[in-house]
């Protein structure tokens, strides 16, 4: 089943920048190398039995919290709910190691996202959108500039959907193309532009997406050739995500497949947005977040083993958990 989305009405722009203090303990004051874009949100996990349990959640937020606790320096530019939900999906956030300092705040509901899991582990989701926080990012809450030091941005999910946010990030991201390193995760909905999504690809530097994000994007090829259309229009890597077979990438030059460690699945939640942050942390840890991104062979089969090192070890815990950077570490043997 297909998610659900039920559109969020316009809601107010005069909204606060994060309200924690600079001596908060759990306050990240390192300046951010990348910047993650989108959508935080509580995903309500139904499990095989029916009982539900609310989980932080959305991609983006996902995607911040892998890649703090995989070392990376990065800031989240989202919009939050000053409720309950909205204070411990920051919170969550701050704990992890991520800075709050481009994250707004209003007095929206938090944004729901209704997460039913099978007996395969595999999630599908429905949303509950409608006036609430994540989609009210406006423009007048997005930074005019950013500081040299960061490298790279991250968007997708949510942030190329729903409005405001939607078009406040594709002009966020038009204005950065050529300056940083651009990620894009479409984690495609049926409601999706799809020539909105095509016209965005060629601003981006690497997309990293699943099989079905490319067969609705390219119908009745595989994700090989998909791979190769994509990088046709000038995007640099093509990341796909192969679930429990692994992982593929490929530049103009490249094609590597790689497989995933064998583990035992609890639930498969984040475990795409594991692979993306993990996919950026390797090349933060080697200085290659650059616009210009090229890789070798051997470049590219590291970065794989690596994501998908990420991914599975998510896979090992309910929920949106990622792994911290000593697991990985130890997880290579």
């Amino acid at each position: 089943m297909w998610p659900m989305l039920r559109q969020a009405a316009p809601g107010p722009t005069c909204a606060r920048r994060c309200p924690y203090p600079h001596h908060h303990p759990r306050f990240r004051r390192d300046r951010p190398v990348i910047v993650v874009c989108g959508e935080a949100l509580i995903d309500m996990v139904v499990g095989g039995d029916g009982t539900r349990r609310p989980a932080p959640g959305g991609g983006p937020f996902n995607t911040a919290r892998a890649l703090a606790r995989l070392g990376v320096p990065k800031a989240f530019l989202g919009h939050f709910s000053e409720d309950y939900l909205g204070r411990m999906l920051a919170d969550r956030l701050a704990a992890d190691g991520a800075s709050l300092a481009l994250a707004s705040f209003g007095p929206e509901p938090t944004t729901i996202a209704v997460a039913k899991i099978g007996r395969d582990g595999l999630a599908e989701y429905e949303f509950v959108t409608q006036g609430t926080s994540a989609p009210n990012l406006t423009r007048e809450m997005v930074p005019d500039q950013l500081g040299a030091e960061v490298k790279a941005l991250h968007l997708g999910t949510l942030g190329l959907l729903l409005q405001p946010m939607a078009s406040s990030l594709t002009e966020f991201v038009g204005r950065e193309t050529g300056r940083r390193l651009v990620m894009l995760d479409p984690n495609i909905r049926p409601v999706l532009d799809r020539p909105r999504l095509h016209s965005l690809i060629p601003q981006i530097t690497i997309v990293k997406a699943s099989v079905e994000d490319l067969t609705w994007l390219y119908p009745n090829i595989d994700y090989r050739a998909a791979a190769e259309r994509i990088l046709g229009v000038g995007v640099r890597l093509v990341l796909v995500t192969l679930g429990a077979v692994g992982g593929y990438g490929a530049t103009r030059n490249s094609q590597v497949s790689v497989s995933s460690p064998l583990v035992e699945v609890v639930d498969t939640i984040g475990a795409g947005d594991a692979f993306g942050a993990a996919a950026l942390a390797w090349l933060h840890d080697r200085d290659a977040l650059d616009p210009e991104l090229s890789v070798t062979d051997q470049d590219l089969r590291s970065l794989l083993e690596y994501s998908c090192r990420a991914a599975s070890l998510t896979c090992t815990r309910s929920g949106a958990e990622p792994p911290w950077r000593s697991e990985m570490q130890t997880s290579a043997g």
